[in-house]
């Protein structure tokens, strides 16, 4: 592509789930539960994965449809407070490509009986590759998956 552009947004999506704050920040903490809700459609082929939640630790993540592009997550945990908040630096790539870079905030709170989730992202969508109505679609499309495994992972009564 030769001709360059960046679109500059910012997005933030809120959930109430039926969890503790501990429960949801542990669906980000811990490999396999991350894995269960984090990632492209059941039916994409898994690429590599790599997971190391600490600051300054990396996560990374690719996955594509059968025969076509392989997406890439590749993030850089700048700030964790434990039950609280999560901050992290990511960009994503189609085959290769850097597509956008964004920042992206995540704060727990408890809200009665369960947790209030608030992503608040800030992103730089490069060269007509991405655009911010179909990352903020994505990436609540990936709340919803969370919410979906707090709920099949909750503890009995």
């Amino acid at each position: 592509m030769s001709q360059r552009s960046v679109t500059h947004a910012t997005f933030a999506l809120e959930r109430l789930y039926p969890a503790s704050p501990a429960r949801v920040f542990n669906a980000f903490a811990d490999p396999q539960a991350k894995a269960l809700w984090f990632g492209g459609p059941d039916e994409w082929v898994k690429g590599e994965r790599t997971f190391d939640f600490r600051v300054g630790g990396r996560e990374t993540s690719s996955g594509g449809p059968v025969g076509g592009q392989m997406h890439a997550f590749n993030c850089l945990y700048q700030d964790i407070v434990p039950n609280e908040r999560i901050i992290y630096t990511y960009d994503m790539a189609l085959d290769g490509v850097r597509i956008s870079v964004s920042l992206a905030i995540i704060e727990i709170r408890a809200d009665g009986a369960g947790t209030r989730l608030v992503l608040t992202e800030h992103g730089a969508f490069l060269d007509g590759y991405d655009d911010p109505a179909g990352r903020e679609h994505g990436t609540g499309w990936l709340l919803d998956k969370l919410g979906k495994s707090l709920q099949a992972d909750a503890p009995a009564a």
